[in-house]
């Protein structure tokens, strides 16, 4: 499997959120079935199902869009865009009409 597989991203991440309260650390699992991407996060005392998990092929890797609403810190609906390459990922998050935030992280190992 290529790193530009969309097969290659399913797994357990590791993603780090710099925020203007601080980053907060979230691990996410993602998985492909029947050609349809899910994935959940768990993070900060709650977990999250992901809706709209779109991979596809992009230059140097994949990109991956995702979207979650969650209750805390604060109560906010995210959007997610991201590229991955290898086992790292490098991107940004969106709140609405806040500022984008910048998104790292890593994949676990199995």
């Amino acid at each position: 499997m290529s790193e530009t597989d969309p097969e290659a991203f399913a797994g357990s991440w590791t993603l780090q959120m710099k925020t203007p309260i601080g980053t907060i650390d979230t691990r996410y699992r993602f998985e492909h079935v029947d050609g349809l991407w899910s994935g959940t996060a768990t993070g900060a005392g709650e977990d999250v199902a992901l809706t709209d998990v779109a991979v596809a092929p992009a230059r140097g890797g994949l990109r991956v869009t995702w979207r979650q609403s969650i209750r805390r810190p604060l109560r906010l609906d995210l959007e997610f865009d991201v590229h991955i390459d290898g086992d790292t990922l490098t991107g940004e998050s969106r709140a609405g009409r806040l500022p984008r935030t910048r998104v790292t992280g890593a994949r676990v190992a199995p």
